[in-house]
């Protein structure tokens, strides 16, 4: 039988308007599953950054991050603090929140008086990133004392010094930092102050030349399915380890100028390392200690480093917002349960020296409270919150 013209129309403006609905419905729901903007209260990342911002704050300067050593003598700021410190600022600055930066200055400025004996000296890549908090300061408060002390750090890391040895002054003699050792941690050390000095500066000198480091890392390290070694000797892929790497390149990437030789092999790394992360995240959200392990632990300082480094993807548009923003927002839910009421993260691996052996990444300490896991967290929330990505 034959349908009137007038009934065809409203049956099929009927059945249009039912898929309309159902596609409305289906993506709303999909969106739930990737979207970086919403979240359920417990896990809102003005809460968690400001929650794990006072904590910082209300503790003195750990040494090298562990609550182990917390009754060790502070002979310097270590780098765990520089991370989460830089964290604080720009988790301030996201929220637009003066009182926050002032309060995270003021813990600054006795580096510059009473604890000046806390300034690292500038002869190794884990020291040398401290001049990234100054640098910071500088881009806000335009104090010259900021910027002399920052800039210090960054140049003398190309300075040779005189007391480096054979292995140092040949990297110097080839143009990379005499601080290289082809340790997955210091493409965040390198490529963070580098990136502060262009910043202030608008030299190139200054991400070009960390670009040039980072290649001969990709070069060295790097695995086929974008996943790295620890070290040239220990070939395991050590999650937090692999999380310095991550966040290394995203953030070289985000200021990396588009005609930059380097950028392209950079870009390349960064999605085939973001894709097998992706495939390696389990159930729960998490990241384990050796990334390509299942039988190890959920690790939180580099679970929240690769989720950083997907949020930067995803917010840059370098990756599928889809297919990564649901990994990336997933890895967020996870890791806030970790947090406790204090504002410590839980399950952070201990200081980690290279290892030989499974069993030795297997054994190290999950602690909570240890500094590692507090600065990804903080950059985390800053990355979900900023408008300037």
């Amino acid at each position: 039988m034959k349908l009137k013209k007038n009934k065809w129309n409203k049956l099929h403006i009927g059945i249009a308007a039912l898929a309309l609905a159902l596609a409305s419905c289906g993506g709303g729901v999909e969106k739930d599953s990737y979207d970086l903007s919403s979240f359920p209260e417990y896990a809102d990342p003005v809460v968690i950054g400001n929650k794990l911002a006072d904590r910082f704050l209300e503790q003195g300067h750990s040494q090298y991050g562990s609550p182990l050593r917390i009754n060790e003598p502070r002979t310097q700021v270590t780098y765990p603090d520089v991370c989460a410190w830089l964290g604080g600022f720009w988790f301030a600055k996201a929220t637009q929140n003066d009182s926050l930066f002032k309060r995270l200055e003021a813990r600054f400025d006795p580096l510059f008086t009473t604890e000046a004996y806390l300034q690292p000296v500038p002869n190794h890549v884990d020291n040398n990133v401290f001049g990234a908090l100054p640098l910071e300061l500088y881009m806000k408060t335009k104090e010259e004392k900021y910027r002399s002390l920052g800039m210090m750090y960054a140049d003398t890391q190309w300075q040779v010094s005189d007391t480096a040895t054979v292995s140092e002054k040949e990297w110097s003699d080839k143009g990379y930092s005499w601080q290289t050792r082809i340790w997955l941690d210091d493409m965040f050390m390198i490529t963070a102050v580098q990136a502060q000095a262009y910043r202030v500066t608008k030299d190139t000198m200054y991400v070009n030349r960390a670009a040039r480091e980072m290649t001969v890392y990709l070069d060295s390290i790097q695995l086929d399915n974008g996943l790295f070694y620890h070290s040239p000797e220990a070939h395991f892929c050590w999650g937090r380890g692999n999380g310095w790497m991550a966040v290394g390149m995203a953030e070289l990437l985000r200021i990396l100028p588009e005609d930059n030789p380097q950028r392209p092999e950079i870009m390349a790394a960064y999605k085939k390392m973001m894709a097998t992360l992706k495939d390696c995240q389990d159930e729960n959200g998490m990241w384990k200690q050796l990334v390509d392990d299942p039988t190890l632990w959920e690790e939180t300082s580099g679970s929240a480093m690769f989720t950083y480094a997907m949020i930067v993807g995803v917010k840059k548009g370098w990756l599928d917002e889809k297919e990564y923003g649901k990994v990336a927002r997933k890895g967020w839910l996870a890791l806030v349960k970790f947090i406790d009421e204090k504002g410590d993260i839980k399950n952070v691996c201990e200081g980690t020296n290279i290892g030989f052996t499974t069993e030795y990444y297997r054994d190290r300490l999950p602690l909570t409270g240890d500094i590692h896991g507090q600065a990804p967290m903080l950059w985390c929330a800053y990355a979900l919150l900023t408008n300037e990505l």
